[in-house]
């Protein structure tokens, strides 16, 4: 047994965390970029917080998904206002942003010399400028995790930045500033977060750290998400699912993923799609197709066990079976009303260009068992709807 754990180097988790932003900051650089998404009002909040503190803020928007061209914007920005410090503020796009940003203020050279599939993938060399994430949403775990996923429309692709520099320096989860949080955006972020409990579970570079963290955040979102869905004032749900998602972020940070993000990158390069939407209609039916092929090509393969807890697990019945499992994800998607991909533009003619690219992805080469791809394309078929 081999394997290495990392995270962020310090973490501060509970309702009202937030509030200690100010000082956290101040002590990372007295210049700070804060990085937002779409509402910039929801942070205002904290420029009055790091400006109360003695920190000068220069703030940069992120209005969409982060794309190759945004991370240069934010670069220049940074370079150009001589910020010392950076911090994000929103979900997975504000995260990824800063996260990327960061590291490129200190590592020389073009975005495309470091990010993978479409660059030149090289290492990362510098440590990154102080980052500080500070979630809103609870799913993608970014705050936990060592890369940032960008879009290239150029390539219809979206690609990672990655290295071990990049995790952030200080990790802020409070679970009241995800209240705000409408159905839709909860509902996928938290499948999202439900996915990277999952795949890293079953996945080839499973290890026993992420395995305690994989459980105990299955049980959490298993339990939450319907509720925080129904409800987002739910306190004890939404912090439920905030642990579910830094847990995640952890678990995909030491572990990987697994077909599911391996198809999710290609598709969100190609349609405009939510990721969270994405890997919920994958689901299912990537589970359900690993475990037909693990039980007819390697039917003593540790996953099959896995794939039963994950059963028990999710549905909280210790008789549960694997196929228990897929049925209670696949009644979740439909209870979190999250359309089928054929609802964003995907169509039989997309299919061979996604398993192509998926086929180059790192998440797919630790899928716990290689998929054919006439498995592939059933699993695309049953994911359009």
């Amino acid at each position: 047994m081999l394997f290495e754990f990392a995270t962020a180097r310090r973490v501060i988790f509970g309702p009202g965390a937030s509030r200690q932003a100010g000082e956290i900051v101040r002590k990372a650089g007295r210049r700070a970029l804060v990085v937002t998404g779409r509402d910039e009002a929801r942070s205002q909040f904290l420029l009055d917080l790091l400006r109360e503190s003695g920190v000068s803020v220069v703030t940069f928007r992120v209005a969409d998904e982060p794309s190759i061209d945004t991370v240069e914007h934010g670069v220049e920005t940074g370079l150009r206002q001589n910020c010392e410090v950076v911090v994000s503020l929103g979900g997975g796009s504000a995260l990824d942003t800063g996260k990327a940003v960061a590291a490129m203020l200190t590592n020389a050279g073009d975005l495309l010399d470091y990010v993978e599939v479409i660059g030149n993938g090289k290492s990362l060399t510098e440590s990154s400028t102080p980052f500080i994430a500070i979630p809103t949403t609870a799913g993608t775990g970014s705050e936990a995790t060592r890369n940032a996923v960008l879009a290239s429309p150029e390539h219809r692709q979206k690609v990672s930045l990655r290295g071990p520099t990049m995790v952030p320096s200080v990790a802020i989860v409070d679970p009241e500033l995800t209240w705000p949080a409408p159905p839709n955006i909860t509902a996928g972020s938290g499948m999202d977060a439900l996915t990277q409990l999952i795949e890293p579970y079953v996945c080839s570079r499973s290890n026993p750290m992420t395995d305690a963290l994989c459980e105990e955040g299955m049980r959490r979102a298993a339990r939450s998400l319907r509720i925080a869905f129904e409800n987002g004032r739910d306190a004890a749900a939404r912090e439920d699912m905030a642990l579910a998602s830094l847990f995640g972020g952890v678990a995909l940070n030491n572990a990987g993923l697994g077909a599911v993000h391996g198809f999710a990158g290609a598709v969100g390069g190609m349609f405009h799609a939510p990721h969270g939407a994405i890997c919920a209609a994958l689901l299912p039916h990537v589970m359900e197709a690993n475990l037909r092929a693990l039980r007819q090509r390697e039917p003593r393969h540790d996953a099959l066990r896995r794939y039963e807890l994950v059963g028990r697990l999710v549905t909280d019945r210790p008789a549960a079976t694997a196929e228990d499992g897929v049925e209670w994800i696949r009644q979740l998607v439909r209870d979190l009303e999250i359309p089928s991909l054929g609802r964003f533009g995907l169509a039989e003619a997309d299919m061979g260009e996604i398993i192509e690219k998926g086929s180059k992805a790192g998440s797919m080469k630790t899928n716990p068992i290689a998929l054919t791809t006439e498995e592939q394309r059933e699993i695309l078929e049953q994911a359009a709807g």
